[in-house]
């Protein structure tokens, strides 16, 4: 009972293996068409999932299974943000899944496996935990673009993202392992002791911080490895694509602080300089290339694109408010995702995939509730005032210029003004342009409630977004026990 006693900290991801197992054996005892009973519990799944976490929270970090694991401040608010965001997923994706065939136990429990993968990336404290987080939430996302069987673009897509993807993780892995003969070590804070104490092969670990970065852009989609991000997002559907494209970056936030900011922080000067170069590049490219997209799910990849290089500033910054205002930003960029994808989702019926920029002509006239809050939704994306997502870009900025990277400061305001074209020209069509169908929009309540409270909450957090700021800031440093 002792030994029990010392796993809370791993409570989550033993019940979420457990009900993944159960609710895969109970969808095959159950013959409903609708799959409520799976639907069900799968959302009761994550409301424990998040009372645990909550209940277990730590104060101070705590290691188990030989330093692999480690829960802290930090993974405990990224877990329960990713429960909300894979809650949020379902809700949305309901309808739309079930019209088309897709909404199965397969679906709900691949997307459990995905959000496990992504809880042990949140807490992993050594390099092989790292790694196994990280493929279990790979293969699950590739199998799920895959669901739509008989679509060919599905299939492409498929196979595009894993391809690209198996690539990245052997990257990533190259890297890992040279750490390893640099340091003779695959824990985090001994490859950090290692390498400041001067006892690591400096050429060896600067070899494998460079297949480390390229293994995480990849991830992360940024520019120069960004090419799977607009054909995958165009070609999967879209209740896939709002999985791929928000819990998951929560993840990938704590991969890049235990990666780089834990293990390899006396080389912050080596890894800032690729970071710049990407941000800069993932910016430029991905706001440039979006604004010719048709598809809307095409420019929202682009788009993805972009919002990663400003994410990758606040890492740049170096510093704790810098490392804080990354968290914000990718919290609020989750948010902003599921909102939009949300609204797609929405917008789609049987027979028809609202993916084209025309679907939202004349939206105000349709539905004046669901244009406003797209048009909230777009502001916050663009960095408009007073939403979620001008603060976001603001903290970041503000926290480059502190660090005297003014010039980078310069580039990304330049670079976001001509991203809010795109996001404004969405705008547009919504409340300028003559409606393609007068049709009545039709949606589940639960849905409509979502997209109400998604919208409002991107305003409220522009408008109120010090606490969660500060929230950031300090589980971070409590985290990582940063000065």
């Amino acid at each position: 009972m002792n030994y029990l006693s010392t796993l809370y900290p791993a409570y989550a991801e033993i019940f979420l293996l457990v009900m993944a197992c159960v609710i895969l054996i109970a969808d095959l005892l159950v013959e409903n068409q609708r799959k409520t009973v799976t639907y069900v519990l799968v959302q009761l799944t994550l409301l424990v999932l998040f009372l645990t976490t909550y209940h277990y929270h730590q104060t101070e970090p705590a290691h188990l299974f030989h330093n692999m694991f480690v829960g802290d401040q930090m993974s405990d608010a990224l877990k329960m943000f990713s429960y909300i965001a894979v809650s949020m997923v379902l809700v949305y994706t309901r309808s739309y899944m079930l019209v088309r065939g897709l909404f199965t136990g397969e679906f709900m429990v691949l997307t459990l496996f995905a959000l496990l993968g992504m809880m042990v990336m949140i807490s992993a404290s050594h390099f092989m935990s790292m790694y196994v987080g990280l493929e279990i939430m790979s293969l699950s996302l590739y199998a799920m673009v895959a669901l739509q069987r008989d679509s060919a673009t599905a299939t492409e897509a498929a196979m595009k993202y894993f391809i690209l993807g198996a690539l990245a993780s052997g990257l990533l892995l190259y890297g890992m392992s040279m750490l390893y003969g640099a340091t003779g070590t695959l824990e985090v804070k001994a490859v950090a002791d290692a390498i400041k104490g001067g006892v690591a092969n400096s050429n060896l670990v600067v070899f494998g911080l460079v297949f480390i970065v390229a293994g995480l852009a990849f991830k992360l989609g940024a520019v120069p490895f960004h090419m799977w991000v607009p054909d995958v997002y165009q070609g999967a559907p879209t209740a896939i694509v709002m999985m791929i494209g928000s819990a998951p970056k929560l993840a990938a936030f704590a991969f890049v602080m235990r990666l780089l900011v834990e293990s390899m922080q006396p080389l912050a000067a080596h890894w800032s300089a690729m970071l710049a170069i990407m941000a800069i590049l993932s910016m430029a490219i991905g706001n440039i290339s979006a604004i010719s997209q048709v598809n809307i799910k095409r420019m929202l990849a682009y788009s993805s694109i972009a919002h990663i290089g400003f994410f990758l500033l606040g890492v740049l910054s170096g510093t704790v408010e810098g490392y804080g205002a990354a968290m914000f930003y990718i919290v609020i960029y989750a948010l902003m995702t599921l909102g939009a994808f949300g609204m797609i989702t929405l917008l789609s019926h049987e027979g028809y995939e609202a993916d084209s920029l025309d679907s939202f002509k004349g939206l105000n006239q349709r539905s004046p509730w669901l244009a406003f809050m797209m048009l909230l939704l777009m502001f916050s994306m663009a960095g408009v005032p007073p939403t979620a997502g001008f603060y976001a870009k603001f903290s970041v900025l503000e926290q480059i210029v502190k660090t005297g990277h003014v010039e980078m400061a310069i580039a990304a305001v330049m670079l976001s003004l001509i991203g809010a074209f795109y996001y404004l020209r969405i705008v547009k069509l919504m409340y300028f342009d003559v409606p393609e169908s007068h049709e009545p929009i039709r949606m589940p309540a639960e849905s409509g409630l979502l997209i109400s409270l998604n919208g409002l909450a991107v305003l409220a957090l522009g408008i109120l977004p010090g606490w969660l700021m500060a929230a950031c800031s300090v589980v971070v440093q409590k985290s990582l026990l940063l000065q």
